[in-house]
């Protein structure tokens, strides 16, 4: 007897992070039911002649209707920013949930799974931001919340309002070390951020481009190093996100001889922006504002490297997008006049996998099963999502992304779907671009057409990632 399938994606090359072959693959019930030759009996056949097919993008770092200060509004929501991730090959994310000061876990859990009911285009699970370490939230609440899916956390070594000084990182590690929880960390060392900030000041230096000056490669570096002997104090695995440069790398690989558990991140901007793009003309250098700040060529050569060579598992967006030319956004009145208000940002999740595929890929930087690892199997591995996400396997969900790896196109704002009113890739030229889009075997990309529909996404639990220990 012929198995019928709902769905059979035919004549492609299927990748995955180990492997490359031709096969068609057989959809059924929002499931990958078959790889094989030949397969014929569908409700709808997909020719994927010319075309790879590889598993749909999971992007681990995004921000997206997140408060972001007193009159600074996000310019994505869950709406736009599920959509203008499924444009650019992407099936899942995993934003941030921000726990505000003086508010539980739980509740700010709540409030922020109401701002995404409804609105999802494609799957989401949330990682949680402590900013508030209190016993109840450390002892109680975080333990629980762990075991009902929600397995990752993230603390900030820098920002007035969110960072952790050294003994609550402690406590929070410790917390996460005995609930299962992997701690993801952002690295620069604030104390001197904000001194570097006051010399600036003092001297009459406002322009944008004093955001990258007072965030130098020593603060990055001192505050990764801090964050890789804390972790190590208690024995608790970490990430260390958006990396940008050499120096940082450096720590990590040491942590890692000493038999640290540690995993590395980096970012697009990281690879194709410098320092300089924040010194533009009048305030356009406000565009290019985000922490850390993007570094110089040598950086860009040094994150490639770790791209190549393992430092780096992970590649993320950092997704965390402003309107430009808004009172709400990076020209808020007192942005205008100082760069330490220009809110930290820039938007990438669509432009993400176009540039590495782009420039890693075509370019022969990485091979096609490198970009799979960094692109979505990696981060389904790290944060508790495989089997059931990050690859092409009898089993997994049909997410599912075609690509024409030869497909030219030159980036412009116009053609992107996400709130933002500027791409920081404005006029780039790509070649490989994401043409159909498949979440749990349902097409919601199909060249320039959306055919999804908006609540189509779901919220995942995740599972620990690593043995708690006693």
């Amino acid at each position: 007897m012929t198995l019928r399938f709902d769905t059979i994606i035919k004549n492609g090359t299927v990748v995955t992070d180990v492997d490359t072959f031709k096969s068609d693959v057989g959809i059924r019930d929002g499931k990958i039911a078959a790889l094989a030759d030949d397969l014929t009996e569908a409700d709808e056949i997909i020719d994927a002649s010319g075309l790879l097919v590889l598993p749909g993008g999971i992007d681990s770092h995004v921000h997206i209707a997140q408060a972001s200060g007193d009159g600074i509004v996000m310019a994505d929501d869950f709406d736009s920013g599920t959509l203008s991730a499924a444009f650019g090959g992407n099936t899942t994310i995993l934003p941030f949930c921000m726990q505000e000061k003086g508010t539980t876990l739980r509740q700010s859990l709540k409030d922020y799974h109401a701002k995404a009911e409804g609105e999802c285009h494609i799957d989401v699970s949330f990682h949680l931001v402590i900013t508030d370490p209190t016993a109840y939230v450390l002892g109680q609440e975080l333990p629980a919340l762990v075991e009902d899916g929600y397995t990752s956390l993230k603390v900030f070594m820098t920002y007035e309002n969110l960072r952790l000084f050294d003994d609550q990182i402690l406590a929070t590690l410790d917390s996460a070390r005995r609930s299962g929880a992997l701690v993801m960390v952002h690295c620069e060392n604030e104390d001197a951020i904000r001194y570097l900030i006051g010399r600036h000041e003092e001297k009459g230096e406002f322009a944008p481009k004093f955001h990258a000056l007072s965030r130098p490669v020593a603060a990055e570096r001192e505050a990764t190093h801090r964050a890789l002997s804390l972790a190590e104090v208690v024995d608790t695995p970490i990430v260390i996100v958006h990396v940008s440069n050499r120096q940082a790398m450096e720590e990590i690989e040491r942590a890692r001889r000493r038999g640290s558990k540690v995993a590395g991140e980096t970012c697009p901007q990281y690879l194709l922006l410098t320092a300089d793009d924040l010194d533009a003309t009048e305030l356009e250098g406000a565009k290019f504002v985000c922490s850390p700040p993007p570094r110089d060529r040598e950086s860009q050569i040094a994150c490639w490297e770790g791209l190549q060579n393992g430092t780096f598992e992970l590649f993320s967006s950092d997704h965390c997008p402003f309107r430009y030319d808004d009172d709400q956004g990076k020209m808020n009145e007192k942005g205008k006049r100082n760069f330490r208000w220009i809110p930290n940002g820039i938007p990438g999740v669509e432009t993400r996998l176009p540039i590495l595929f782009s420039e890693g890929v075509n370019k022969g930087r990485i091979d096609i099963n490198r970009f799979v690892a960094l692109s979505s199997t990696n981060h389904a591995k790290q944060y508790g999502l495989y089997p059931q996400k990050g690859t092409i396997a009898i089993g997994s969900d049909a997410d599912i992304a075609l690509w024409d790896p030869s497909r030219s196109v030159t980036i412009t704002n116009d053609s992107l779907h996400h709130g933002a009113d500027y791409t920081p890739y404005e006029g780039l030229e790509v070649e490989g671009w994401p043409v159909r889009v498949l979440l749990r075997g349902r097409t919601i990309i199909d060249g320039p057409a959306y055919t999804g529909h908006k609540g189509g996404g779901i919220h995942l639990k995740r599972e620990k990632t690593f043995r708690p220990a006693p």
